[in-house]
């Protein structure tokens, strides 16, 4: 009881506890990020085989999800113990290498780390003690999450776009974030926004521009935020994902087109949107509305 006096009263501890207990959330985000999209790959595969009436391929059969097997290096096969699983500190004092192998460690792990924790923070110093703060936690850990598959895989899992979607809905029921109306006109309307770019592209080139699960997660970002955030998400993720790709255009010397995925601008742009919803529609009429 002291400790949520604590939390409830002193933003200090509040922004502390929330930004500790984050370093933990995204050590198991990184589990997520790399094995979801496998097992999203195997049930796939099992599915096909099925349907072709073919056996399974037995590197598949085996218990692969977000528990089992135990974390290990994939050089030299070295199990991952407790001590060398605690957040940034593990990969500080194992100085980036495996301990088994000395194989460099990816940046990646202690990036999504430092990330989650410092997002949460931010949205605890904005939002406070509360309900809305529990909620919105889970909505940047799941940003957070997609962003790094999109940007690994080009792949916005339905089992992540689904429930982020849902949850908006229902939290706003009761007009949490946003009224009801404007959350069921803000998913639907998200949805086909991206749908009818998508479609137009195609008709105009014959190539598609962009995956399903892009218009899922704007949908979900609708939900949210409101229809009133989208204007802002959009142009924001595209300004984002253009600049991206002009900067690695030349980085590498490629002025081909190469594909991009888009849902890690989208979950940038709608984070702020959601998080900063007042600030950034009060922005925007000032700029449309002036006077």
């Amino acid at each position: 009881m002291e400790l949520i006096y604590l939390l409830s009263t002193n933003q200090v501890w509040l922004i502390s506890v929330v930004g500790l207990f984050s370093l933990l959330v995204g050590s198991f985000l990184n589990v997520v990020i790399y094995r979801l999209p496998i097992m999203l790959e195997r049930e796939w595969k099992r599915d096909c085989n099925e349907w072709l009436d073919k056996p399974y391929d037995k590197l598949d059969t085996g218990d692969f999800n977000l528990v089992v097997p135990r974390s290990q290096c994939p050089t030299c096969g070295h199990k991952i113990t407790a001590i060398e699983n605690i957040p940034l500190l593990s990969y500080l004092f194992l100085k980036g290498k495996c301990a088994g192998c000395k194989t460099p460690i990816s940046m990646q792990y202690p990036l999504v780390e430092l990330a989650t924790a410092v997002f949460s923070m931010l949205v605890a110093w904005r939002v406070g003690y509360g309900m809305e703060l529990i909620a919105l936690l889970g909505f940047t850990w799941v940003l957070v999450t997609l962003f790094m598959i999109d940007a690994k895989t080009m792949l916005l899992p339905d089992i992540l776009t689904y429930p982020l979607l849902w949850a908006g809905l229902l939290l706003n029921i009761n007009g949490t974030f946003v009224s009801l109306p404007d959350a069921v006109l803000g998913a639907a309307f998200g949805y086909l926004a991206l749908w009818s770019v998508f479609h137009l592209f195609r008709l105009l080139t014959g190539k598609e521009g962009m995956g399903h699960g892009d218009f899922k997660l704007l949908a979900a970002l609708g939900a949210w935020g409101g229809w009133q955030i989208l204007p802002f998400v959009i142009f924001a993720s595209s300004a984002f994902g253009a600049l991206f790709g002009i900067l690695w255009m030349v980085a590498k010397r490629n002025r081909e087109s190469l594909p991009m995925p888009f849902g890690p601008w989208l979950a940038m742009a709608g984070f702020v949107a959601v998080v900063w919803r007042a600030e950034i529609l009060d922005g925007m009429s000032k700029i449309f509305m002036p006077f």
